[in-house]
């Protein structure tokens, strides 16, 4: 494990004196994948009309090639699109509901899909149900049983994140996916920190759709996300209706209009650097230096980390001990302090009744980075900032 830590900042482009353990949040793009995006952006310039008209639909297919293997995927089910976000809006607004009908999903989903389902539900009479997440998540059972009780002849797609974004739980995907599909009910999973992350095998899986981004632990340039369809899945569309219309997965959602797509065709290169920085080798240590480094901190905070042995990957999330109101203002009061006083950038999250400090690790980073928040921790809760 010595070949990891601060030394591989070099391969970043962060400021000196930074410890940044938010990687997770918006992902950190390597130099290298930085000059492969300015590359495409200067090879689409010598001869734009050419470049679209001609060239892009199979750069696109060539540019997926490595990403599908690297996750599972089937390469004629997959496209690309600039974050999740866009493949959860594809999804939820492809789908027909009537009054009555639900969504189920867990507390911990992400915002936007809330939001999607909400706009859905103004005008469809969809309603959303959330299953309780306990905190701490000791064992998958603890969700995975819930969550299959709230399966009815009235549930119309169920919405399970594979990483949850406010807790860092790893969710049983490929269970929740069997029990929906026993029960003829489409599956949507949001995998926006899986990729890079986790060892990540879709098809086997097996959800109708999946969806993740490349951006955050894949380490790609900004703007480059997946969305896999399964063959059985109901057709759907892009949020942006072009030209391509009609004319299949593949065909719509590679022609919206113009755009930048310098983040997609750099994506080999963004596989390529995660191999040579370790692959399967790096995503393992990862993990385990956020789980060990992550208990300690949390034994040196007098508290725990939100879920057991196992569903932690390389983000882990601790509970804040005395921190205050469990507020968005409160949360970010202490997100900020960190930052301003010790140029340390990490999230906090309000969920429930509980303040969530996350913790990111990933290659460049140290054990001491995040037991070294102990101190500065206790300070900034003790004042009350």
């Amino acid at each position: 494990m010595s070949e990891y830590g601060p030394e591989l900042r070099a391969h970043f482009g962060l400021e000196d004196g930074v410890t940044y353990l938010n990687h997770g949040a918006y992902g950190l793009t390597p130099l290298e994948v930085m000059k492969a995006q300015r590359n495409w952006r200067q090879r689409i310039e010598r001869q734009p009309a050419r470049f679209y008209a001609n060239e892009l639909p199979d750069l696109i297919r060539k540019a997926i090639a490595p990403l599908a293997r690297l996750v599972g995927a089937d390469p004629e089910r997959t496209v690309l699109l600039e974050n999740t976000t866009a493949g959860l809006n594809a999804v939820l607004r492809s789908l027909s509901f009537a009054p009555g009908e639900r969504v189920v999903t867990t507390s911990h989903v992400y915002d936007s899909a809330r939001e999607i389902v909400r706009y859905r539900g103004l005008r469809t009479g969809v309603e959303l149900v959330e299953v309780p997440v306990p905190m701490p998540l000791t064992d998958h059972a603890e969700i995975l049983e819930p969550l299959v009780a709230e399966l009815t002849p009235r549930t119309r797609l169920v919405i399970i994140d594979h990483v949850t974004s406010p807790s860092a739980l790893i969710m049983p995907v490929a269970e929740i996916v069997a029990a929906c599909r026993e029960r003829g009910i489409p599956v949507l999973v949001d995998g926006a920190h899986a990729p890079g992350m986790l060892d990540l095998d879709v098809t086997a899986i097996g959800a109708h759709w999946y969806v993740g981004n490349a951006h955050k632990w894949l380490s790609s340039a900004k703007g480059a996300a997946f969305l896999v369809a399964a063959p059985d899945a109901p057709p759907i569309h892009p949020a942006v209706i072009s030209h391509a219309y009609g004319q299949g997965l593949v065909a719509e959602f590679g022609k919206i209009g113009t755009r930048d797509p310098s983040a997609w065709l750099s994506l080999p290169k963004a596989v390529a650097v995660h191999e040579q920085l370790g692959g399967a080798k790096m995503r393992a240590r990862n993990r385990a230096v956020a789980n060990e480094a992550g208990t300690a901190l949390a034994a040196a905070l007098g508290t725990s980390l939100a879920g057991g042995d196992g569903l932690h990957a390389a983000m882990v999330t601790i509970r804040l001990p005395d921190a205050g109101p469990a507020t968005p203002a409160r949360a970010a009061a202490i997100r900020d302090a960190l930052w301003e006083l010790h140029q340390t950038e990490v999230a906090v999250k309000a969920l429930g009744e509980a303040l969530l400090l996350r913790i990111s690790v990933h290659a460049y980073n140290a054990a001491e980075e995040v037991t070294g928040l102990a101190e500065p921790l206790t300070a900034i809760l003790a004042e009350g900032s």
